[in-house]
């Protein structure tokens, strides 16, 4: 723990053990995001109706996500979080030799990793409606490219869990804790 948990704030008050970072909106889109994401992928094949509808709730809620990028609270928007390539290999760079800061909101490879998202869940959005339009129904390329897109997405999926592993022991404190109560320990 850091030494700010035993220290006063002038005017001799405490610091707060706990300050919010994460609104309603950020982490009822995280989650069901994910659970959506995995039910079109599971059913893709099987279960088209769930599979498609699945994907229109995804994209809307992708739209709904881009927006309070933009109006959310300062934790969700993306100037708060969105970082220039030098400063996201210079944070991997201290994150492989354990010394990486730890930030309050996403640090720079977890606003790479939320951009990455965004783009991959919005290109396999995109190419399955697509697939169902008269103009590329039954196009292969489009179906491969949609589960390129896909699959892409899992990988990074992949990626985005060991990172918050990775961060979550480096800076002990639970960031699944914290995208569910939406609060941290304050810097």
């Amino acid at each position: 723990m850091s030494a700010i948990h035993n220290a006063t704030q002038a005017g001799g008050e405490k610091p707060p053990a706990k300050v919010k970072v994460w609104d309603p909106f950020v982490r009822i889109f995280h989650w069901s995001l994910a659970g959506l994401f995995l039910l079109a992928y599971a059913t893709g094949d099987e279960i088209e109706n769930v599979h498609i509808a699945a994907g229109y709730i995804i994209a809307g809620l992708l739209a709904l996500r881009i927006v309070w990028g933009f109006v959310g609270p300062r934790h969700a928007r993306f100037r708060d979080f969105v970082r220039s390539p030098r400063a996201v290999l210079a944070y991997m760079r201290d994150v492989a030799l354990l010394r990486a800061p730890r930030y309050l909101g996403h640090n720079p490879a977890g606003g790479t990793m939320v951009v990455a998202l965004i783009v991959t869940l919005l290109g396999t959005c995109l190419t399955g409606y697509m697939m169902t339009t008269g103009s590329f129904w039954g196009a292969k390329w489009v179906e491969e490219v949609h589960e390129a897109f896909a699959n892409l997405t899992i990988g990074l999926v992949v990626v985005h869990v060991f990172g918050v592993l990775l961060a979550s022991f480096e800076h002990r404190e639970s960031l699944v804790k914290a995208m569910i109560t939406g609060r941290k320990r304050p810097a």
